[in-house]
């Protein structure tokens, strides 16, 4: 299980009441949040491992190089990247939580959670073992494979959508392995992504079915033989040449991240350092949720 942790502790601080709080009147409503959806996702799924991936670099200097548009609306006004105040405390005190019931949580520096999770799963792919990719980002959807499943949380953890190449051709009517160019042509206003300019889901997805990837539709663009193209569609296409050469290595995710090779042990059934666990869950007031990724951690698994 790969966890794009930064988008489950957003939604968690936004989905749990502020009001919950530590006994001293800190903030706790992500931590709490994070950890009641990892052991429901634990208890349901039962994964072997379990990762929680970071951004290490939220708006990697490669992709904004590259698109400098790329989350740039999400740039705070002294720099670094628009976070809650009261969330901002919060994610140490859950990185300290996950250490200490023994799960790991790794970034790489220059990187951002999508490419941990992309090189993770496709090292699974390459490997014959299934993955699951728990994250509410669209863009994850790129990593879909037949044994790389996507637990999209769009609707939340009690409407997860479960992800595989069947859904993407059902969901967007492409061949699901053209994802990623689907998206570069769409774009994606969350992440700065300007996509085509009058290219929406329906011609982006007419253009990858006609003639596949990027390379391939900017081909024929260029080429006054080639028919299909959606009414004023070449036109567009020819004017996003410069984009459209650079952009699917910003919507791509990096597979040759340099992580640890053996970087998760099997998920433990009790927690690695449990004296430390006791002192968090004492000063946080985190003794409920706790105990609930306990009892998930206990349950035998597949």
């Amino acid at each position: 299980m790969l966890v794009d942790a930064a988008s489950m502790y957003f939604r968690a601080f936004h989905g749990v009441p502020s009001s919950v709080t530590a006994p001293d009147g800190t903030p706790i409503n992500a931590v709490r949040g994070y950890l009641d959806m990892s052991s429901t996702l634990i208890t349901r799924r039962r994964p072997t491992r379990y990762v929680a991936c970071l951004d290490a670099d939220w708006r990697p200097a490669f992709r904004v190089a590259l698109v400098p548009s790329y989350k740039a609306h999400r740039v705070a006004p002294a720099g670094g990247e628009e976070v809650p105040d009261d969330l901002v405390p919060q994610v140490p005190i859950l990185l300290d939580v996950l250490a200490a019931l023994g799960l790991c949580a790794i970034g790489a520096p220059g990187y951002e959670a999508d490419d941990v999770i992309a090189t993770l799963a496709h090292r699974a792919d390459a490997a014959g073992e299934a993955a699951e990719v728990v994250t509410g980002d669209r863009d994850l959807f790129g990593v879909v494979t037949d044994l790389v499943t996507v637990l999209y949380t769009g609707r939340g953890i009690a409407k997860l959508e479960i992800i595989r190449p069947a859904e993407v051709t059902a969901k967007y009517g492409i061949p699901w392995r053209l994802y990623p160019d689907f998206a570069v042509l769409r774009g994606d206003p969350s992440d700065g992504l300007p996509g085509v300019p009058g290219v929406g889901e329906r011609t982006a997805a007419a253009l990858v079915n006609r003639f596949g990837g990027i390379e391939e539709i900017l081909a024929a663009a260029r080429d006054d033989d080639a028919d299909g193209f959606p009414a004023g569609s070449r036109a567009k296409i020819v004017a996003a040449q410069e984009y459209l050469a650079v952009a699917p290595r910003v919507v791509n995710g990096q597979i040759d991240v340099s992580l640890p090779g053996d970087l998760a042990d099997a998920l433990p059934s009790g927690p690695a350092h449990p004296e430390r666990l006791l002192e968090l869950s004492d000063r946080w007031g985190l003794e409920r949720p706790i105990e609930r990724m306990l009892q998930a951690l206990a349950r035998p698994r597949d």
